[in-house]
């Protein structure tokens, strides 16, 4: 019997899809991958997804307990701002430590003495296609420029962290950013033993040039002797999820309108912090509806689409890539129930991991 929705679905085949790439560029560059759980942090994954990555990295003393716990390998973890009453436990569960600036650095980096450490470097250029989401937009508080103030570490600091790029899917937009990170950098490049790229590069998506990216990361790593690392979160999850709905109403309103049992702002949230809309497949056919969620949220639309069919009252439909940067930002906006997650595991069964009720929509209030 169908699993009811609506449900969150993570392809299993999907997955192993991504992680041949991502296993393919560690091999080719010499690179160490550590998932970013910022993107994603379902659990029940990690146990296929660990194997293929060398750790993971974080964004909160929460994500660097979780990567400890459940994901294994290298734990790195940083924090845009680290609290007094969290730095002596993200370090406990760290394997290196990464400070967003110089003041968090003087002030806790005598903690983490006997780890790798290491600070987050604003180069001032990015790629990304939202202002929303690009770490060197004007004012920003995303790692440091002034070279004096870095310089001032250099004889304390293991490693930089340079991550400026958001759903970057061009070779050669990086292999641009690379340049002039050492035209501008380079000299702090060769007294480092480690530098992390970051997320954001979208090189698990179909035609990306992914030998040209390893031997790029290679011939970088080599140049300087050091070990270069990456954060893929999207990247090795992208394509792999979708958010299963069922068809509750259809009304009429100068155009059809199907409401499902979800929300955007709930279950898919990136799509109204963005602007975008989701997608399903296949996107054809004769019968055009706006899909649109049953929260109180006027603007609560997943997107217009074409149809093979007419809809009706019970129809399921599948919205497409709800994976990275979705299920982390889940949550209970109207009381709309919760998606379930489930698994199609590699022989087509789907599993259910994991279901939400009303004992927890209670308990995620007081």
């Amino acid at each position: 019997m169908p699993l009811a929705t609506p449900h969150y679905l993570i392809d299993e085949n999907a997955l192993d899809r991504n992680l041949a790439k991502v296993d393919r560029l560690r091999a080719l560059s010499g690179a160490k991958c550590v998932f970013a759980l910022k993107a994603f942090a379902t659990w029940s994954t990690f146990a296929q997804i660990a194997p293929h990555m060398d750790g993971s990295t974080s964004s909160s003393l929460n994500e660097v307990k979780l990567g400890r716990e459940k994901f294994g390998g290298e734990t790195h973890a940083y924090s845009v701002a680290w609290s007094d009453d969290e730095i002596d436990e993200a370090i406990a569960n760290a394997d290196k430590v990464i400070f967003n600036s110089i003041s968090q650095f003087e002030r806790y980096a005598a903690k983490a003495a006997h780890l790798p450490v290491g600070i987050r470097v604003n180069p001032g250029i990015s790629h990304s296609h939202f202002d929303l989401a690009d770490p060197a937009r004007p004012f920003s508080r995303l790692g440091e420029r002034d070279p004096q103030r870095i310089e001032s570490v250099m004889d304390r600091a293991s490693g930089f962290m340079i991550h400026c790029n958001c759903e970057n899917d061009s070779f050669e937009s990086f292999s641009a950013l690379l340049d002039q990170f050492e035209a501008k950098l380079g000299h702090f490049f060769e007294r480092l033993d480690w530098v992390s790229f970051g997320g954001g590069l979208h090189f698990t998506g179909e035609g990306y040039a992914l030998e040209a990216l390893a031997a790029r990361l290679k011939a970088f790593a080599e140049r300087y002797q050091l070990q270069v690392y990456l954060e893929p979160g999207d990247a090795v999850v992208t394509q792999t999820t979708t958010l299963e709905v069922s068809v509750l109403d259809i009304v009429d309103n100068e155009k059809q309108i199907a409401i499902v049992d979800s929300a955007v702002e709930a279950h898919m949230l990136d799509l109204l912090v963005y602007r975008e809309t989701a997608h399903v497949e296949p996107d054809a056919g004769p019968h055009r509806y706006v899909i649109a969620g049953k929260s109180c949220l006027a603007g609560d639309v997943f997107g217009e689409f074409d149809f093979p069919e007419a809809l009706k009252v019970g129809d399921r439909i599948s919205l497409l890539n709800a994976g990275g940067y979705t299920m982390v930002k889940k949550n209970w906006f109207n009381g709309v129930n919760m998606p379930a997650i489930a698994i199609r595991r590699k022989n087509g069964d789907v599993e259910l991991v994991r279901s939400f009720d009303y004992a927890d929509y209670v308990a995620s209030l007081s």
